[in-house]
């Protein structure tokens, strides 16, 4: 009797199991992420940014998003002491689960690429690497919908946190990094 009613919960169990759906993805690891951004061999140094009431007003401000964090994480690509870029790995919630993107600038601070590092929502709703692209070169004014940048039939909330997180990176960058670090 005892055996049977194992046997029913381990059933159950795997009955459960197999039913919860398995969307989490992760592309790439942070240290992949890295080569991805500078390249194999860079030098990546970590710039740790604690910005001040003021600061963070401002970011607000340019960024035109709330931020969760007083703490702000760059990692300097180099290479022979030449700065190649800089990447900041942004986590955000689309819907109820998290996405995690790599935001890759120049180092004279113009967005060069995004990333897709990590997406735990259904694969329908995660925006496609080329659309991306039309991020490129555009300033953290022309960042927007209704400004150039297209959204996404059916992925409206992930396109929306993608690029809020673009926009927060770009004035954090801006704010705190563009005058501080030099090649």
């Amino acid at each position: 009797m005892e055996m049977l009613r194992n046997k029913r919960l381990i059933i159950i169990l795997l009955l459960l199991t197999a039913a919860m759906p398995g969307f989490a993805k992760i592309f790439y690891s942070k240290n992949e992420a890295m080569v991805l951004a500078f390249g194999e061999g860079a030098q990546v140094e970590t710039l740790s940014l604690f910005p001040d009431d003021q600061q963070m007003s401002k970011i607000q401000q340019d960024a035109k998003v709330k931020l969760d964090s007083g703490l702000f994480t760059f990692y300097v690509g180099k290479e022979n002491g030449k700065i190649l870029g800089y990447a900041a790995i942004e986590t955000s919630t689309v819907r109820t689960k998290p996405e995690t993107l790599m935001i890759v600038l120049s180092p004279d601070g113009e967005l060069r690429n995004v990333y897709t590092l990590a997406f735990h929502e259904p694969p329908e709703y995660q925006p496609p690497e080329r659309w991306f692209e039309q991020f490129q070169k555009r300033s953290l004014e022309d960042m927007d919908f209704g400004k150039g940048v297209q959204g996404i039939s059916g992925a409206t909330l992930s396109a929306r946190a993608d690029v809020n997180s673009v926009r927060k990176v770009l004035a954090v960058y801006q704010t705190m990094v563009k005058n501080q670090v030099k090649n």
